[in-house]
């Protein structure tokens, strides 16, 4: 794994793998010294920061091997890499927790009702001591690398840790609150809440515990439902709509994966911009997204401003007259704007009830782009949808004369006319109209438009994007019945 990898990312991994290392061993020293002592003494107290111990060794496993999993590449079945596994691990460590907090607080409130004698030694104290010492240490360590990495799996370690120092102080209060009833009255008072500030300094234990679990909960789910990213979000916006060349901020989405952030922005930059001018956007995008998120990995999509607006636009006309589009291609041609659009209309209607309402939406659709728009639609009934045909250069004198002998020899449909032919390097498009009676049922009207397009696509391969305008009208089809 480690050979496939970039030497800064090697270096990385190798830091976070000691991190994590020097944590389980940390933990596994203290188990250790507190389940000895506590044993000793019968603190409940030190007892329960044992359990608590024991649990940072499991927690601090789990992180290590997290670790090293969420290093992996992307693969086909996780393309945003392995980073998640952390935040996975960050939710067994909350699950470890709670289950800390439940026992704690059970053995504790057993000895308040029930007290059981402990001895408060300078053993007791000193491993205490100990503890906050290695706590201290560790976690500066853990949260160093967690930030210099973007690890939560190592920020939840250093977390532990640091709140473990005061759960240790915690004890240690109590120790000394059992130390000073052996030096008071016996007859006092305070000598019975004192007896039982051992099993006291426990349940603020499980406080301190529940109250980090619940904070590391919620950050791992966070980041396992893509939340929480709505200021990182907010702030790329920001800063992507004030760069040169940027007109509107369209859309900014951001995804976490463990150590790594995902971007991706759609954004409107004026029509015409030439690819030169275009490249400089993206790569300031990227920056923009970078600063706020270092090492993310940025995807920016660049839309024209007019193209962008006039389809939006168009889309909001179409569904005023409860027509469905797609396939929408705008284009300028010699100072002419072509919308070419597939619109969809109920089964129902008949050829002549849907053209009325195709020629009302075009004549609105003119009007709002402007007069020299030229719309062609192919009207087809809802749930129809044409396929893409493979490359083929034909002249245009050639395609003119096969799309005209195609039509010709279609049945039910005559007077091809208005056929505009736009190239793409090797790719063709076709609009045109035609013409059938008015009584068709716009069922069988669309199939014919479908055989027609068939015919053409058998012809043309080169054929990507056909868009056929019926009109009801009579004419010379008794040859073709």
């Amino acid at each position: 794994m480690i050979e496939t990898m970039t030497p800064p990312q090697t270096l990385a991994l190798r830091e976070k793998h000691a991190a994590a290392l020097t944590s389980v061993l940390a933990a596994l020293g203290l188990t250790a010294m507190k389940l000895v002592v506590g044993a000793a003494t019968g603190s409940l107290g030190i007892l329960s920061e044992a359990a608590h111990s024991a649990l940072d060794l499991v927690a601090a496993v789990v992180t290590f091997y997290a670790v090293r999993i969420s290093a992996q590449p992307p693969d086909r079945k996780h393309p945003y890499g392995h980073g998640k596994v952390e935040n996975l691990s960050a939710l067994v460590e909350t699950a470890l927790l709670l289950a800390t907090c439940v026992w704690i607080v059970y053995e504790a409130v057993g000895r308040l009702l029930a007290p059981k004698p402990v001895t408060a030694t300078i053993w007791a104290a000193a491993v205490m001591a100990a503890s906050i010492a290695v706590d201290f240490t560790r976690s500066r360590i853990l949260f160093a690398t967690a930030k210099k990495h973007n690890s939560q799996a190592l920020q939840a370690d250093a977390i532990h840790f640091s709140t473990d120092i005061w759960s240790s102080l915690v004890v240690l209060l109590g120790l000394g609150a059992l130390a000073l009833a052996d030096q008071l009255d016996q007859t006092s008072p305070l000598v019975h809440w004192l007896r039982r500030a051992d099993s006291l300094a426990a349940l603020a234990v499980s406080g301190i515990v529940l109250w980090v679990s619940m904070r590391l909960g919620r950050q791992a789910v966070d980041v396992l439902l893509d939340a929480g990213v709505q200021e990182a979000q907010d702030t790329i916006e920001r800063a992507a709509a004030g760069l040169p060349g940027v007109r509107d901020v369209r859309r900014v989405r951001v995804r976490q994966s463990g150590p790594a952030n995902f971007v991706d922005m759609l954004l409107t930059v004026p029509d015409g911009l030439d690819p030169d001018a275009g490249h400089d956007v993206v790569l300031l995008a990227k920056q923009a997204a970078q600063a706020v998120l270092p090492g993310a990995d940025v995807l920016v999509e660049l839309r024209p401003e007019a193209g962008a607006a006039l389809l939006d636009r168009a889309k909001e006309v179409a569904e005023g007259f409860d027509v469905g589009v797609h396939d929408l291609d705008l284009r300028r041609v010699d100072g002419l704007l072509l919308l070419n659009l597939h619109a969809e209309v109920p089964k129902t209607l008949s050829l002549d009830e849907a053209h009325r309402r195709i020629n009302e939406m075009e004549a609105r659709l003119r009007r709002e782009l402007g007069a020299n728009c030229r719309v062609v639609t192919h009207i087809e009934p809802v749930g129809a949808h044409p396929v893409p045909a493979p490359d083929d250069p034909e002249s245009a004198e050639a395609l003119r004369q096969v799309v005209a002998e195609v039509v010709d020899e279609t049945p039910g449909v005559c007077d091809l006319h208005g056929l505009v032919l736009l190239r793409s390097g090797t790719r063709i498009s076709a609009a045109f109209h035609c013409r059938m009676p008015p009584e068709t049922p716009i069922t069988l009207a669309h199939d014919r438009t479908m055989l027609l397009e068939a015919n053409l696509r058998a012809r043309l391969p080169q054929l990507v994007r056909v868009t056929i305008h019926v009109e009801p009208d009579r004419c010379a089809v008794d040859a073709h019945p």
